[in-house]
């Protein structure tokens, strides 16, 4: 970890994670906050007059953000970028974690180019999420990828993989694949504390004790969560559809906080 340089304008690219699903604005409804505009904060506070933007769209694949993205990241000039794409291709069938690693490395080049610091995220280890075994394989190749790319590019590297305070369920949303708001408020520390940003709080505060009764209502919502999330994200893949279909980032143009 190095310490955090001064920065102007920051900008991140990415998918639901990065766009803050399921973390919303208090008393706005419909927007969503997220580790990255939470990150903002935290920058902000070190860099008065910080501009930030966020192009992340829910649902969009790697290809998808390297074509309508990076593009608009380079040309928005940023000091600081974070990337992270590819979950959304995982858990597709047949996923190439190696072609994925091509595009995913040709988009860094170019962002680094600018002269931006680009930060890049792995995933998480999907082993400690209930509806993961079965992509860990193909993650973990993709994972390994993203390392080799950053340490070939010069980039800092948000290991996701062996962050084990995620995998309490209350890290989680209900739908089990987007975090919780206070999974976005750990998320934000742990990437401060990963770019050397002094903050206040820590990531790592043990989660409180886990009732009995807490864990079988967990339980009992396996099948309502099937129902409600499961069944319609397989009808969206199965018709080549997408939750980021028509919908534009939500902060675009680079404005302070």
């Amino acid at each position: 970890m190095r310490e955090m340089e001064r920065i102007r304008t920051y900008v991140a690219i990415g998918d639901s994670f990065t766009e803050g699903l399921n973390d919303p604005y208090p008393g706005e409804e419909g927007r969503f906050r997220g580790w990255a505009d939470r990150l903002a904060e935290h920058l902000a506070e070190r860099s008065p007059g910080l501009r930030y933007a966020n192009l992340a769209v829910r649902g969009k694949l790697v290809r998808q953000i390297v074509d309508d993205q990076v593009p608009r990241a380079v040309e928005l000039a940023p000091d600081l970028v974070t990337f992270c794409g590819g979950g959304n291709d995982m858990i597709r069938p047949g996923a190439d974690p190696d072609a994925l690693a091509v595009v995913f490395d040709d988009a860094v080049r170019r962002l680094r180019a600018t002269g931006a610091r680009v930060v890049v995220f792995t995933g998480f280890d999907t082993r400690g999420l209930r509806t993961g075994s079965r992509i860990r394989g193909k993650a973990a190749t993709y994972n390994m990828h993203l390392r080799a790319i950053a340490d070939r590019r010069g980039c800092t590297v948000v290991d996701l993989w062996p962050l084990r305070v995620f995998h309490d369920p209350r890290a989680w949303y209900e739908d089990r694949l987007h975090l919780s708001p206070e999974g976005h408020r750990r998320m934000a520390l742990f990437v401060a504390d990963v770019i050397g940003v002094p903050v206040t709080g820590d990531w790592r505060e043990p989660w409180p004790p886990l009732d009995r009764a807490h864990w079988l209502a967990m339980r009992r919502e396996d099948v309502r969560w099937a129902r409600t999330y499961l069944l319609p994200w397989i009808g969206r893949r199965a018709t080549g559809r997408s939750s980021g279909d028509g919908r534009e980032p939500k902060r675009p143009t680079p404005l302070p906080l």
